[in-house]
């Protein structure tokens, strides 16, 4: 099992406090977090590119396209207080 100090730095680190249960507990997790890690590092990724993300290559986001807005009264709808067809709000600087 993980070491008991270690556990207890990282819940104080964190701002958590754990009961001796929830100790043991974290660090058996943490002891199998850990034998995973090594398994993975035995993994033969020779000529396997390195992989930063999914959606790198291409851009998944439409064109930025300037199109007309009819609705403005729509929206309007919804203000508390308006103005000449704007949105009025309390003055936020001095």
């Amino acid at each position: 099992m993980a070491e008991k100090k270690l556990i207890e730095y990282v819940a104080n680190l964190a701002r958590v406090n754990i009961t001796e249960k929830e100790a043991d507990a974290l660090g058996q997790q943490l002891e199998h977090i850990l034998e995973y890690i090594d398994k993975l590092k035995e993994v033969n990724v020779d000529g396997v590119e390195p992989m930063r993300g999914l959606h790198l290559e291409t851009n998944i986001f439409r064109q930025d396209e300037v199109v007309p807005f009819n609705n403005r009264e729509d929206i309007l709808i919804n203000a508390p207080s308006r103005e000449d067809g704007y949105f009025k709000i309390p003055q936020v600087i001095e």
